[in-house]
């Protein structure tokens, strides 16, 4: 069972789950410092962040949603698989923590988290209220027709990212539009491999608008 750091909710009870999924070579910790500027937005939202399934292949430390010593894109969609049953335990078991419905829930993910959330949630049993992905890409578009629903998207990139290209995003959203996704996108100018405040705040209103839906 996956595990990690959680923070919130901000106000009272909580009411939604945002599990924030990170890139490899990091652990939860390196996004759960999102939780505390997303809960002025969402103050009954509680935050969990958990660390990847498997350690950092070549790395004293740091874990990974699945390995990249073979980027061919079989073999990166068949570690994507195996990632999708163990964040939808993890969702679950938080939603039932907290008292929460099945549908309570958001995912973000950055990096190979973006991959990873892109990846699993419109395949969960009971899909997410939205899907925020960072500096990602999305995995064998091919078999988008498999997925069990087609929750919103927001894509975020930097122009300037030397490690996943913009062009990854970009591709993205042209797969999911035309499979039926409402997609939204931001690319920010001048940004490299991270996370700046034009994306925080735009990642902010779409969890908004996703929860009031």
């Amino acid at each position: 069972m996956l595990d990690g750091p959680r923070w919130g909710p901000r106000q009272g009870r909580a009411e939604q789950l945002v599990v924030l999924c990170h890139g490899i070579g990091a652990d939860g910790h390196d996004l759960i410092d999102l939780a505390p500027f997303w809960a002025t937005a969402l103050p009954r939202a509680a935050f969990a962040a958990p660390d990847g399934p498997e350690p950092c292949d070549g790395a004293p430390m740091g874990r990974q949603w699945f390995p990249l010593w073979d980027r061919s894109a079989a073999q990166l969609a068949a570690g994507a698989d195996r990632a999708v049953p163990l964040l939808g335990a993890f969702v679950d078991a938080e939603l039932a923590r907290l008292g929460l419905s099945g549908d309570a829930y958001a995912l973000m993910g950055f990096s190979q988290g973006a991959m990873t959330v892109l990846h699993a949630g419109p395949r969960l049993a009971v899909p997410p209220r939205a899907i925020l992905a960072f500096s990602g890409a999305l995995l064998a578009p091919e078999r988008l027709g498999e997925t069990v629903a087609r929750p919103p998207v927001l894509l975020v990139h930097g122009e300037a990212d030397e490690v996943v290209p913009a062009a990854r995003s970009r591709e993205a959203g042209r797969a999911l539009r035309e499979a039926g996704f409402p997609v939204e996108s931001l690319f920010c100018p001048r940004l490299g491999h991270g996370i700046d405040d034009a994306g925080l705040s735009v990642g902010a209103l779409f969890l908004q608008r996703a929860f009031a839906g």
